[in-house]
């Protein structure tokens, strides 16, 4: 008897768990109840891509790929997609992004890569309810507030927002040091670095939004 495609059997296990006679946790799961679930699993998978262990790699890009299942077996069981279209959204997309490899553009950098594929994806969403009115949008409110940050700024500098300074020579150590030392420090006053960042992120996002509108 030949064996099912890897793929089919993982989607044929997922709805059995997931069946009046499947695992009682798996049942009682929802979109909401694991999201977090996907996030911890990428963390996973971040430290056995830095270890170089290609055995925990793969183990963490198979707990990675279940999450996927999860969701798209939950979509299906409402009606609202399944993995079939998943696949399907994310090779047309891809497709659709790289105009370089399965179209006629032409390219000569990566620089220009970025800017065909974010203006392709400001022409996808325009007169949806998931139009980007400002050159801010699309950052990840889950994010890290570090990471929040430098997304923030990214954003702002190439929508001009930011006005461009030269850089002064710095070691990175010294400010890795530094930011150790500011988390140090609001640990040590009962504060949290992460919240006071998240906070201060917001202000200056306000501010960027504000000048931004005032310059249209």
């Amino acid at each position: 008897m030949k064996k099912k495609p890897a793929i089919n059997e993982l989607l044929a296990v997922m709805a059995r768990l997931r069946s009046p006679k499947g695992c009682p946790w798996d049942r009682e799961q929802t979109h909401h109840s694991l999201r977090f679930h996907a996030v911890e699993e990428v963390y996973e998978l971040m430290d056995a891509i830095e270890a170089k262990d290609d055995h925990e790699m793969a183990e963490e890009l198979g707990d990675l790929l279940l999450q996927v299942i999860f969701h798209c077996q939950l979509g299906s069981e409402r009606g609202a997609f399944d993995f079939e279209k998943v696949v399907r959204r994310i090779t047309e997309k891809l497709i659709r992004r790289h105009p370089h490899v399965f179209g006629d553009v032409k390219v000569k950098d990566v620089d220009e890569v970025w800017a065909n594929w974010e203006q392709i994806k400001r022409a996808e969403k325009h007169g949806t309810r998931h139009a980007r009115a400002s050159a801010l949008d699309g950052i990840p409110r889950h994010l890290p507030a570090l990471l929040r940050a430098e997304k923030l700024v990214k954003k702002a500098r190439k929508a001009k927002l930011l006005a461009e300074t030269k850089p002064t020579k710095l070691a990175k150590t010294k400010l890795a040091r530094e930011l150790f030392a500011l988390a140090e420090k609001a640990q040590r006053h009962g504060w949290s670095a992460e919240a006071l960042l998240r906070g201060e992120v917001q202000r200056h996002e306000r501010k960027l939004r504000a000048s931004e509108r005032r310059a249209r």
